[in-house]
C-alpha cells in the first residue's frame, strides 16, 4: 500500500465561545462535528447525528469532498480519535478521548506528552506496514483559533483561516491574548518549548499529528489548512526535517486574504499544494458558496483531492462528484 489517508478527530472547549467556530449549527453541535465528519466518509449520512455538518448557513461540511475524491481514487482511510467528546461509530484507532480546555482558564492539553507518545507508536506501526506515504487530515471545530495561539507562542505572526467569510480575526487576538496572561507568556514566549506551547494552548488533534508524523519517517502530507501550519512549527521546533512534508490545502485557503497562508508557510519552510476545485458553476448554492469564503477546507479535503490527482482524476472529476453527492444527500 503506497498512500494511507488518515482522518485524525480533535474537540476542544474553545468551540464552545459564541462566534469562534462555524463548524456546526450551533457551538454545542460542534461536539458531533468530528464524527460526524468521520461517519459520512463511510455511509451515506452520519449515524451520531441524522444530517451531515454544516455551518449554521447550512454549507455542508468539506468531508463532501474527502469522500467525492475517496469514491474516485478509492483510496483507504484510517480514523483516529486523537480526542473528542464523542467516538465515532466507525472503525478507529483510539489515541484519546480527552478533549483540549478552555485555555483562557486553565492549561489546554497537560497530557500533550502522553498524547504524542501514543501516536508515535501508530505512526511507528505504519511505518512497518510498507506504506511510503501518510495523508494526514482533521476535523477540530475551533482549532484554527488553539493553532493561530501556537504560532504566536512560537513566535510566527500568522493568522489562521475560518470556515466564515468574516473570520472572527478580532475575537481570536482577545481569546489568545486571554490564554497568554493566564499562562504568563508573550509573543514568541515559547519557542524554544514547542511541546509547553501545545500544553498551554495547543488542542488534542495538533498532538496527535505531531506524534503520528514523529513516529513515521516516510513522507508525509499535512492535508489542511492554516491548522496544520501549527502542526509543521511545532515539528519544525522540536528538530524535525522538514523536507519529507508537504502541506496539501484548498485554493480556497490559498486566497483567504484575512489569513496568512503562504506568507506563514514560507517562514516555517515547508511546501504546499493547493487543490484547484471551484464550485462557481454549481447548481447548488450551499456548495457555491464556497467560492465567497464558506467552509474553504477540513477534513482533509486538500489532500484527498491531491490523492484523486495522484491517481488520475482531475479536479473537475472531483467536483462532479461533490455535486452528485449533494444531489444525493438533498433528496
Amino acid at each position: 500500500m503506497k498512500s494511507l489517508f488518515l482522518l485524525v478527530l480533535g474537540n476542544t472547549e474553545v468551540s464552545l465561545i459564541p462566534g469562534i467556530s462555524v463548524a456546526g449549527a450551533t457551538p454545542e453541535l460542534t461536539k458531533y462535528t468530528p464524527p460526524a465528519d468521520a461517519e459520512y466518509l463511510f455511509y451515506d449520512k452520519p449515524k451520531i447525528i441524522d444530517a451531515i455538518p454544516v455551518t449554521p448557513e447550512g454549507h455542508p461540511t468539506p468531508a463532501i469532498i474527502t469522500k467525492a475524491a475517496r469514491e474516485l481514487a478509492n483510496f483507504p482511510i484510517l480514523v483516529v480519535r486523537g480526542g473528542t467528546y464523542l467516538a465515532p461509530k466507525v472503525p478507529h484507532v483510539h489515541i484519546s478521548s480527552i478533549v483540549g480546555r478552555d485555555f483562557r482558564r486553565e492549561p489546554a492539553l497537560p497530557e500533550a506528552g502522553e498524547i504524542i507518545e501514543r501516536a508515535k507508536l501508530l505512526g511507528q506501526e505504519l511505518e512497518r506496514s510498507g506504506i511510503e506515504e501518510l495523508v494526514i487530515g482533521e476535523s477540530t471545530p475551533g482549532g484554527t483559533t488553539t493553532a493561530q495561539a501556537i504560532l504566536w507562542a512560537l513566535g510566527y505572526e500568522g493568522k489562521t483561516s475560518s470556515a466564515s467569510p468574516n473570520n472572527p480575526q478580532e475575537l481570536k487576538r482577545k481569546v489568545i491574548e486571554e490564554g497568554f496572561k493566564r499562562a504568563g507568556i508573550e509573543f514568541g514566549g515559547l519557542k524554544e518549548n514547542p511541546l509547553e506551547a501545545l500544553r498551554q494552548l495547543g488542542d488534542p488533534m495538533l498532538a496527535t499529528v505531531v506524534g503520528v508524523s514523529l513516529g513515521f519517517k516516510g513522507d508525509v502530507v499535512l492535508a489542511g489548512g492554516t491548522q496544520m501550519l501549527a502542526v509543521a512549527a511545532i515539528l519544525k521546533g522540536l528538530g524535525e526535517d522538514l523536507s519529507r512534508f508537504m502541506i496539501a490545502t484548498t485554493r480556497w485557503v490559498v486566497e483567504d486574504k484575512s489569513a496568512t497562508f503562504i506568507k506563514t508557510a514560507r517562514e516555517i519552510g515547508i511546501i504546499s499544494y493547493a487543490a484547484d476545485l471551484d464550485f462557481s458553476k454549481s447548481e447548488f448554492k450551499g456548495l457555491r458558496d464556497y467560492e465567497k469564503g464558506y467552509v474553504k477546507e477540513g477534513v482533509g479535503a486538500g489532500g484527498a483531492t491531491w490523492l484523486a490527482v495522484k491517481a488520475g482524476f482531475s479536479p473537475e472529476d472531483v467536483v462532479r462528484k461533490v455535486e452528485e453527492l449533494y444531489r444525493k444527500l438533498i433528496s
